[in-house]
């Protein structure tokens, strides 16, 4: 007497679920509401840094007719100040970005219960502090290189004036 097994593939297994009560509801629409300020300032900030970096080149040309300090500065400083400030600036764009997409998704995820939207802000959020933290990885990168040619130059003089 054989016995057959059939393999009957078991249910899917079900996706966690959170529900927000209305107390969590609250703290996301403010949540929303500070990031679209935050957001507003950002691109705000943008577009004058954007206005510098136009104006900078002409501000260094008046500023080596003006002053004699400044009359040995090359002649590409001002467009080099220019490209630096401008790629400053498309880097800077993308933090305003996701902070006002975050904000203008989880508003309407919130009004209109609508679960795609919330995934789409905290995405956006995600990204925000991805990039975030990629910007201080760099930043702070940076200050440690700088650091320590700064500490070599200086012991390479303490030496060299023995």
């Amino acid at each position: 007497m054989e016995t057959t097994e059939t393999n009957v593939p078991a249910a899917p297994a079900a996706e966690p679920v959170i529900i927000l009560d209305h107390e969590a509801q609250a703290y996301l629409r403010e949540t929303g509401r500070w990031a679209s300020f935050l957001a507003v300032m950002g691109f705000i900030f943008c577009g004058l840094i954007l206005i510098l970096a136009i104006f900078i080149g002409s501000v260094f040309s008046i500023m080596s007719r003006i002053s004699p300090v400044y009359q040995n500065m090359p002649q590409t400083a001002g467009t080099a100040m220019s490209v630096f400030y401008i790629l400053l600036d498309v880097l800077y764009f993308f933090f305003p970005f996701y902070l006002y997409r975050f904000s203008d998704r989880i508003k309407k995820g919130i009004v209109y219960t609508d679960a795609s939207s919330v995934n789409s802000a905290l995405s956006n959020l995600k990204s925000f502090f991805k990039l975030s933290g990629i910007v201080t990885i760099i930043v702070v990168s940076l200050y440690l290189i700088i650091f320590i040619i700064v500490l070599l130059i200086g012991v390479g003089a303490a030496v060299a004036n023995r």
